[in-house]
Order: structure tokens, then sequence, then C-alpha cells
């Protein structure tokens, strides 16, 4: 069995990339819930974006 976790540190939740979120579009599942210790807006999200892509 293959299991991934998503790095809160690097995840955008494709903003800046996608319009939704990449991971919940392939997930064959709902099990890909929004962690309450890691809530982020989408301009905190972009600002993450912008700095991990230097973009």
């Amino acid at each position: 069995d293959e299991i991934y976790e998503i790095d809160p540190s690097k995840c955008t939740e494709c903003v800046g990339h996608y319009d939704t979120p990449q991971c919940v579009e392939v997930c064959p599942v709902d099990c890909i819930p929004k962690d309450p210790d890691h809530v982020e807006n989408e301009e905190q999200l972009m600002e993450k974006y912008h700095k991990l892509t230097g973009k």
C-alpha cells in the first residue's frame, strides 16, 4: 500500500497553480481532511506560493 503525506509547510492548496486542490481532485476517496491546526486563508496561501516558487 502506498501512503502519501501532505507537508503543510509546502502545501498551497494549489493556490497559484489551479482553481481547486489537485490532491482532492485525484484522490479516489474522501480522505484529505482540512487540518484545523493549519488553517490558512487564500492570501496566506498565495504568499506561501510566491515564497516557494520565487515568483
